[in-house]
């Protein structure tokens, strides 16, 4: 629905300075904010002026619309058209004498704006602005009587006040551009400021991560190559302690039975510790070699089930391993899978007093295996969850007091599930034991891509 509020006709260049003064008078009856009213009758005026330029005069419609609620202007003229109207929309094309300038900016004041022309009829261009909130609602033919009514007995100033008024809006328009170029040049200097401090930031950071890289890699080839000084005076440790345990020399005493005992236990124990460190030296050196090979896991639990045969195990803690027939069989590493879970088994027989240890295997979805190793120990409370696969991170208990080891086994075996595609899992309640698991693919696929977080394999060796 659109209601007429008033028309008026361009013949002469007072008729345009008109036609501004009424858009104007309108804007401020139906409550435009005074930027408002300048943008409404500055575009007025200059569709105004081409069809006094241009097609030797016009009319210009002043309506309400109701849906959406808009102030519409319409200035039609009879003149020769545009012709070249499409390249003056897109900017394309400017009249020496500035037509395709009116036109554009007009646009650009408005919120609604629609232009037709062609030889025959004319030129009709369609200038819409929103109306404010509170006139929106009173789009009603009360209120175009109205405005008729206040625009009647409106005071319409000399085209000379008009014309100082446009100077003063073009003096506030030049004042107000100013003060926005002082404010961006303002935020260009601190936004280069914070630019330069970004990039001293970003090269301090670069710096770190060099020094960072440079401290791991000097931590690995410390750890890998201290690893290799222990292992020949372990191994003479070993070999000495196993030779006098098989009274090679002839037979001991009680008490040396048990000094020999103890010696080997402990050189057993640093053994395995530096064992550990070696692995996680290359592991975070990027050299950890993954050697897949086909595999059940019956084959996996039995040699699980012979090595800890072997170790004395607490009458009261039961070691129990599920039927894994019915799983398919898996392509990966065992060795490095087989040392999880025995890491899995051996940090539950140190911290379950009685009760068993349960370790299963199950397929789940994606092509993917599940291991656990369930034990009734202790358990873990929620807030050491997490600290137990730290390095060297051990909780204080009584059994951990008793219970030897350097605390690297969790976090070993955490990064060996890493580096074999799966990731480990800890459920575990205080006082009411912990599962452990390590999710894996049931076949290794080489990774294509660097995957933040996991180690880098530089080596995979297919048997």
């Amino acid at each position: 629905m659109s209601l007429t509020v008033l028309t008026t006709d361009i013949r002469t260049e007072h008729d345009v300075v008109l036609a501004r003064q009424r858009a104007r008078q309108i804007a401020s009856l139906l409550g435009f904010e005074a930027q408002d009213q300048t943008r409404l009758a500055t575009a007025v005026s200059e569709i105004a002026r081409n069809a006094y330029q241009y097609a030797a005069g016009g009319r210009v419609t002043f309506e309400l619309e109701a849906q959406p609620p808009m102030l519409v202007v319409t200035v039609r003229d009879r003149g020769p058209g545009i012709t070249r109207l499409a390249e003056v929309l897109d900017g394309r094309y400017h009249s020496p004498t500035g037509m395709g300038l009116g036109i554009l900016g007009a646009r650009r004041l408005s919120d609604r704006f629609d232009v037709r022309s062609s030889p025959d009829t004319g030129t009709t261009v369609l200038l819409g602005k929103l109306l404010p909130a509170r006139a929106a609602a009173a789009v009603t033919s009360e209120t175009v009587a109205r405005l008729g009514r206040e625009l009647a007995v409106a005071v319409t100033p000399d085209p000379h006040a008009e014309l100082r008024a446009q100077n003063q809006e073009l003096f506030r328009a030049v004042e107000d551009a100013a003060q926005r170029q002082l404010e961006v040049e303002r935020l260009n200097q601190e936004l280069a400021e914070t630019n330069r401090g970004v990039l001293a930031l970003y090269a301090e950071l670069d710096e770190k991560a060099a020094d960072l890289a440079r401290a791991s890699e000097l931590k690995s080839r410390f750890l890998s190559n201290i690893s290799h000084e222990l292992r020949t005076p372990l191994n003479a440790i070993l070999n000495i302690s196993r030779l006098l345990m098989d009274h090679v020399d002839g037979p001991l005493n009680e008490e040396q039975e048990r000094q020999v005992r103890f010696v080997r236990t402990a050189a057993i124990t640093l053994s395995e510790m530096v064992n550990d460190l070696l692995d996680l030296a290359r592991i975070e050196a990027g050299r950890s070699v993954v050697r897949p090979t086909a595999f059940t896991v019956l084959d996996l639990f039995s040699a699980l089930r012979g090595m800890f045969r072997a170790m004395a195990l607490s009458e009261t803690v039961a070691l129990v391993f599920e039927d894994p027939s019915e799983l398919p069989p898996l392509h990966t590493d065992e060795g490095k899978l087989s040392q999880i879970l025995r890491n899995f088994i051996a940090n539950a027989l140190k911290f379950t007093e009685t009760g068993e240890i349960r370790v299963s295997a199950a397929a789940v979805a994606d092509g993917r295996i599940t291991f656990a190793v369930a034990d009734t120990g202790i358990g873990i409370a929620p807030g050491d969850q997490e600290k137990i696969f730290e390095e060297f991170s051990q909780l204080d208990s009584a059994l951990q007091r008793k219970a030897v080891g350097a605390g690297l086994g969790l976090p070993l075996s955490r990064k060996l599930a890493e580096l074999l595609g799966g990731q480990v899992a800890l459920s575990s309640e205080l006082g009411a034991g912990s599962t452990f698991s390590v999710t894996i693919p049931v076949r290794y696929a080489v990774p294509r891509v660097s995957v933040p977080g996991q180690p880098a394999i530089e080596e995979v060796q297919h048997a």
